[in-house]
């Protein structure tokens, strides 16, 4: 049976039994509200889920029954006997019908008119607010004859595949010339509550950590008639740790299996053509983790597909196919899970979250003109912001994707964003390590010991004698080793924790060959020791921020050892790329570069002698040209470059123009454009944009500093974001998108299919 169907079985059966209690208790108790809206919730539930698998007459008749409860609940209507007697007759069809779906995969041939006539009936009838007609008693008629009369015998069949359901007795034994009944969902299943599990769960780690002690000390005696027994403890701890975490741990597949009818939906609302790719569904989580991003994974879904994804006419105006493509992506990386829901639509406008900020003074001009794309974009986590012109039936209210990262955060997890215009978003989930039992290789650096998960490991290194001592080459400052003809980024775990980085003078090198966001680095230790399982500890708040360790473990001998971030430890050691988010700007107090954090910037002088900056992070190439290779187009220059043809702009005349703008005067620059002809080369930032590429012609290329900016003012000028001190010089930070806007604003115009 589709696991979707039977879990919606087996939790409507338990839904129904309270019910029968509820609708009893109301019947004696009218005015209980509480209860009232118990079972208000429960008939809804039970009909979301019947339209969502397809079962339309489970869906009609618990429709008909929420009409009238939501009279009932309103007040317009008084809880009375006949309700009573009607409702619970509908907990008798549910039933009915649950027990067809479980026997024969549908609902079965009974039809249900008359009880949805007189659902019908009853709902239409006004009889005053709760409270002024006292509950009547039950009528003496019988109930609807489309429950009790015609095919009856086919009702009372499907029912008697669920005898616990029914309200019928159980029998261990068959009777006389019965069949034995087959077993039902509900006697199949047993709910344990969380709580419990959890506490089991540490109950088995404090096991495992008995167990990794008492071999230790066996190991250490050598007593043969102690290792058997030894053997059989460790063999039936592991059996028993194996059976606790696969009662906690459920694949990703189960929430993924309700999106190919969610997207369907949505998209023919949205008169939109989507194509869902679901990748790694055989992940397994935590329950706790799986309850905790139901929701979140939800809306991103929905918002990429109201929000994201463009209609079939604006993909083929844009040059797309007709058909949008949303991918859901989950796998395990560096001791995490990863989650990425991903679409190739629009993208985010920065500029257009940027304006809505300052509309609603989430962000003051000032603020938002320091800021960079990424800081931007993630304004969209904010309470009540968005970017929606209208209020749709699946998003633009403002009021979900904070609730994203609320819930992704309450697991210790965190959310990025990754947008660009006219390409598509990709929104990143990892989920850290929680309480579990992990295979790790333990480690010594400085004396004290640490765990690597084994899920990051890919092999282990020697490096002795000569080849110790100078089997690690320095290229630009960076360490290196040759590893089978490929260089290796190398990473020395005493320096990235800030410990004694000396090395005995004859001592050979230790490295642990590990993948963190899809690169490979070497990181060296003191030493290297065995795999063994061990449990993860979570750690306590004032260590999370260190962002080189995932949590803590106790080893055999009693001692603590902290789990290393592996993907902490390679941004640290600049080895990925830094994707952790950054704080909002109201807590840090300014934008884009933050002061006193340390950055990686180009440095240029412009033609007219001005020192200008550029964050690294914003520079595709670096180029220098012969001034003989530049064309003239119209009254500008340009270069052909890797099968396209570059646009120059030189950027100390394109902030002249940026004052002239800004001043409201747009006459002709007095100096000629065709100066740049003047030099033997043009040195050239290329800068990405959507048409292609354009280059910011500059007079010389200074450096490539990484530096903290500990001084900064307000700009000067239009076209500067702000002033910094960078290497003792006042340096200008240049708005490259609006030098480029104010230029040629059609280069940041999406190209037209041919």
């Amino acid at each position: 049976m589709n696991e979707i169907v039977r879990e919606f079985l087996l939790e409507t059966h338990e839904n129904l039994a309270q019910l029968d209690l509820d609708l009893v208790t109301l019947e004696k108790e009218p005015t209980e509200r509480e209860t009232l809206a118990r079972v208000f919730r429960t008939l809804h539930t039970v009909k979301g889920t019947a339209g969502f698998l397809g079962l339309p007459k489970l869906q009609t008749v618990s429709h008909a029954a929420e009409n009238l409860l939501s009279r009932l609940r309103a007040g317009e209507l008084a809880f009375q006997g006949d309700i009573a007697s009607t409702l619970l007759t509908v907990v008798d069809a549910v039933r009915a019908m649950l027990a067809s779906i479980e026997a024969t995969e549908n609902e079965g041939s009974v039809e249900y008119g008359e009880l949805i006539q007189s659902l019908e009936r009853l709902t239409r009838e006004n009889a005053g607010p709760v409270g002024v007609k006292p509950a009547a008693p039950p009528r003496a008629e019988p109930p609807p004859p489309s429950v009790r009369s015609g095919p009856q015998e086919q009702q009372t069949a499907a029912m008697a595949a669920l005898p616990s359901a029914a309200g019928q007795s159980l029998s261990l034994e068959p009777a006389d010339g019965a069949e034995p009944r087959a077993a039902a969902v509900s006697d199949s299943s047993i709910r344990v509550d969380v709580g419990l599990l959890n506490k089991l769960m540490n109950l088995v780690g404090e096991l495992v950590l008995a167990r990794n002690q008492i071999m230790q000390c066996s190991a250490a005696q050598g007593d043969d008639g102690f290792f058997g027994p030894v053997q059989r403890l460790n063999q039936l701890t592991t059996e028993l740790q194996a059976g606790v975490m696969k009662t906690r741990m459920q694949p990703i597949g189960n929430i993924w299996a309700k999106f190919p009818r969610l997207v369907r939906d949505i998209s023919v609302a949205c008169n939109k053509k989507v194509r869902l790719e679901m990748e790694g569904k055989e992940t397994e989580l935590d329950r706790s983790i799986i309850e905790s991003i139901r929701d979140p994974l939800t809306h991103l879904v929905r918002n990429a597909i109201d929000h994201g994804i463009e209609t079939p006419a604006d993909r083929e105006a844009r040059g797309k196919l007709p058909e949008g493509r949303l991918s859901l992506r989950a796998f395990h990386e560096g001791g995490k899970v990863i989650i990425e829901i991903s679409d190739d639509g629009c993208g985010i406008d920065p500029v257009r979250v940027r304006d809505k900020a300052i509309a609603v003074k989430l962000i003051t001009p000032e603020q938002a003109a320091r800021m960079s794309d990424r800081e931007i974009i993630n304004l969209i986590f904010m309470p009540g912001f968005s970017t929606a012109e209208r209020v749709s039936n699946f998003s633009g209210r403002g009021v979900g994707m904070d609730v994203v990262r609320t819930n992704i955060e309450k697991v210790g997890g965190s959310v990025d964003v990754d947008s660009r215009l006219g390409e598509g978003t990709t929104v990143k989930m990892k989920i850290p390590l929680t309480l579990a039992i992990i295979p790790a290789l333990t480690v010594t650096s400085d004396g004290d010991r640490y765990a690597i998960p084994q899920v990051s490991l890919l092999e282990l290194v020697r490096l002795e004698g000569e080849q110790g001592q100078h089997g690690i080459e320095d290229i630009h400052g960076a360490p290196v080793y040759r590893l089978r003809g490929s260089l290796l980024p190398i990473v020395y775990l005493k320096e990235q924790l800030q410990l004694d980085h000396s090395t005995g003078a004859n001592s050979g090198l230790n490295i642990v060959v590990l993948q963190a966001d899809e690169r490979q680095f070497g990181l060296v230790v003191d030493e290297i020791h065995d795999t063994e399982e061990i449990v993860v500890k979570p750690l306590q708040k004032q260590l999370k921020g260190i962002g080189l360790f995932a949590g803590a473990t106790i080893m055999g001998d009693g001692k603590v050892a902290l789990i290393l971030d592996v993907l902490g430890l390679a941004q640290r050691a600049h080895v990925v790329s830094e994707v952790r988010e950054r704080s909002t700007p109201s807590k840090t107090g300014t934008s884009g570069i933050i002061v006193g954090d340390r950055q990686t910037v180009l440095v240029c002088a412009a033609r007219d002698g001005s020192r200008i900056g550029i964050p690294l992070s914003l520079v595709a190439r670096l180029e220098e040209f012969p001034s003989s290779s530049l064309e003239r187009v119209g009254s500008n220059h340009v270069v052909q470059y890797r099968d396209e043809i570059l646009p120059l702009i030189d950027v100390a005349r394109a902030l002249r123009q940026c004052d002239r703008a800004a001043a409201g005067s747009h006459g002709a620059d007095r100096d000629d454009a065709g100066e740049i002809n003047d030099l033997s080369s043009v040195q050239v930032v290329v800068y990405a944009v959507p048409n292609g590429h354009v280059g910011l012609v500059v007079r010389e290329i200074v450096d490539v500093v990484e530096e903290a900016i500990v001084t900064r003012a307000r700009a000067r000028r239009a076209g500067v974001l702000y002033t910094a001190v960078i290497q003792g010089r006042v340096t200008e930070f240049i708005d490259i998108e609006k030098i480029v806007r104010t230029v040629d604003p059609e280069l940041f115009e999406y190209p037209t299919p041919a």
